[in-house]
């Protein structure tokens, strides 16, 4: 009978022992798992978006001025 229960004490103690060691673990890989899945909703919610706006929006959209007029003076102040 003593066997069994060095046995059992020698069971909990291990399963004690992997339960540490996995909660450990899984706290220290919690901000690469979090960044694994931000990553993954940004893409996915990024292809939503684009199938969601029309391709035709590049061609309403007017281009931008690759010059600029000549700065604006301000007046001085008298004081």
């Amino acid at each position: 009978m003593q066997k069994v229960f060095n046995l059992l004490g020698a069971t909990a103690f291990l399963m004690s022992g992997a339960m540490v060691v996995g909660s450990a673990v899984l706290y220290t890989r919690i901000p690469s798992i979090t960044k694994h899945y931000m990553d993954e909703l940004q893409t996915e919610l990024t292809k939503i978006v684009t199938d969601m706006v029309p391709a035709k929006l590049d061609d309403v959209m007017p281009e931008l001025p690759s010059a600029t007029g000549p700065a604006i003076e301000t007046p001085k102040s008298p004081f």
